[in-house]
């Protein structure tokens, strides 16, 4: 079965220019605040990513793209619950840390900026896959291993703990963030013209699938494999 995002009214590239735009600011101000020292660092990258979003949902109004307004509306509420598996992974599961560069974190564990942080690359992935779950799998996959090559080099997060690593990248993390973009895109098919609170409960439910994919994929490719080989 195929999805894709309803564009009525709307050429496919109509009013792009602003939304690229939103993207290109993003990587300019992430580069500023990045190249702060601590904890201006850490202050810097929760204002660029909180900016982002909500230029994002302003130009998508402004320019009329509906459909793209829905989609990044329904991801800014998938972003504010991924905290909870990377909270899991951090002070559970013991795979991954968040160094502190400043700025409020959640516990003491995890910035207040990841909240925000997972949109762009999940608005991304399935804005460019036209909404098609097994596309969105494939680019966000893409997405998020460029993200996780560079996160440690720019302080923002880094695997820790027994876990294999390929290039410094968690490899059980990279199936688990292809099948969140599957998730995403499924569930904005499904939810996109539906209450807010079905849409809330939607965006829950992705970010639980996603820590059920993480804790799988950790148990297959760290525990598993290593007790078949060994």
């Amino acid at each position: 079965m195929t999805t894709t995002i309803p564009t009525t009214g709307h050429t496919s590239r109509q009013g792009l220019g602003p939304v690229v735009g939103v993207h290109v600011g993003l990587f300019a101000g992430g580069a500023v605040a990045l190249s702060l020292d601590p904890p201006a660092q850490g202050w810097g990258v929760l204002v660029c990513v909180v900016a982002y979003t909500v230029a994002l949902l302003w130009v998508c109004r402004a320019t009329g793209r509906s459909d793209l307004l829905a989609l990044a509306g329904f991801l800014a509420i998938v972003s504010v619950f991924q905290v909870l598996p990377d909270w899991v992974l951090a002070d559970v599961v013991g795979t991954l840390r968040f160094p502190d560069t400043g700025g409020p974190r959640v516990d003491d564990v995890i910035p207040l900026a990841m909240a925000a942080m997972w949109l762009a690359p999940l608005f991304v992935a399935v804005a460019l896959s036209g909404g098609r779950p097994g596309r969105a799998a494939l680019l966000a996959g893409l997405v998020f291993l460029g993200a996780e090559l560079l996160a440690p080099a720019l302080g923002l997060w880094e695997p820790v703990g027994d876990t294999h690593r390929v290039l410094g990248v968690a490899v059980y993390v990279v199936p688990a963030e292809a099948a969140l973009g599957w998730a995403a895109a499924t569930a904005f098919a499904l939810v996109r013209d539906r209450s807010l609170l079905a849409r809330v409960g939607a965006a829950l439910a992705v970010s639980t699938f996603y820590l059920g994919a993480l804790v799988l994929s950790h148990f297959v490719v760290d525990v598993a494999v290593w007790r078949l080989t060994a």
